[in-house]
């Protein structure tokens, strides 16, 4: 399980650095989920870009989990740079049995890291389990709403000239991961009975693919609601 495209800048082919998205993200979570007093969990976080923005953002703790402890060790270094050592902690984890005991987390956010998942439907059931009643889960991967339209444009096509390099069947991987009926399947696999797969479906197909956006989103209601 691992992130993708968590950090400061996106290199491609063409020359310059784009925007660091995950500061958009962060403001999308917090707008669209509104979390309630408690944990925030960042699952997949990879190196923390995410998590430390939300961190920032809301000015509250943040628990990043992943498989990788290097990449932890490099969230935690930058959580000391940053002054934020003390709204951030680390715990090495896999979606798929996630070391956080139920009904604990008012948030969990995953931002690239699905893709990787080893059992998508099991890491949602996971999610599902650790969040509060009332705890809300966002889980995909895109840029944020207010991402700027043209590092939008060339983040996109970066992205599908580096995907359409590796093969025909890999690009066609790509494709059906990010694909919304994809994401339907894990969530009814998962049980989730309510739940929102939402992003840029208006765009072309390939734009979505790219980067414009595709998230799962759902809240945890009462026992007897799922």
């Amino acid at each position: 399980m691992r992130a993708e495209a968590n950090g400061p800048q996106i290199a491609g082919p063409a020359a310059g650095a784009l925007p660091d998205p995950c500061a958009f993200v962060a403001d999308d979570v917090l707008r669209y989920c509104a979390p309630l007093p408690g944990l925030l969990v960042d699952l997949g976080s990879g190196p923390g870009a995410v998590g430390l923005a939300l961190a920032r953002a809301a000015g509250r703790a943040v628990l990043l989990v992943d498989p990788d402890e290097k990449a932890l060790r490099q969230a935690a270094d930058r959580a000391g740079q940053e002054g934020l050592a003390g709204r951030v902690a680390t715990v090495l984890g896999r979606a798929e049995a996630l070391p956080l005991r139920s009904d604990t987390a008012a948030l969990v956010v995953s931002r690239g890291s699905i893709f990787f998942w080893d059992n998508p439907v099991a890491g949602l059931r996971e999610v599902y389990r650790v969040l509060r009643v009332g705890g809300k889960a966002t889980i995909g991967g895109g840029l944020g709403t207010e991402y700027p339209e043209w590092a939008r444009l060339e983040f996109g096509r970066r992205r599908l000239e580096g995907e359409r390099s590796r093969g025909a069947e890999s690009y066609g991987e790509f494709q059906r991961l990010r694909h919304p009926s994809t994401f339907r399947a894990w969530g009814q696999g998962a049980g989730l009975g309510s739940f929102e797969v939402v992003g840029d479906e208006g765009r072309s197909a390939e734009a979505s693919f790219a980067g414009a956006g595709i998230w799962l989103r759902f809240t945890k209601g009462c026992a007897d609601d799922r």
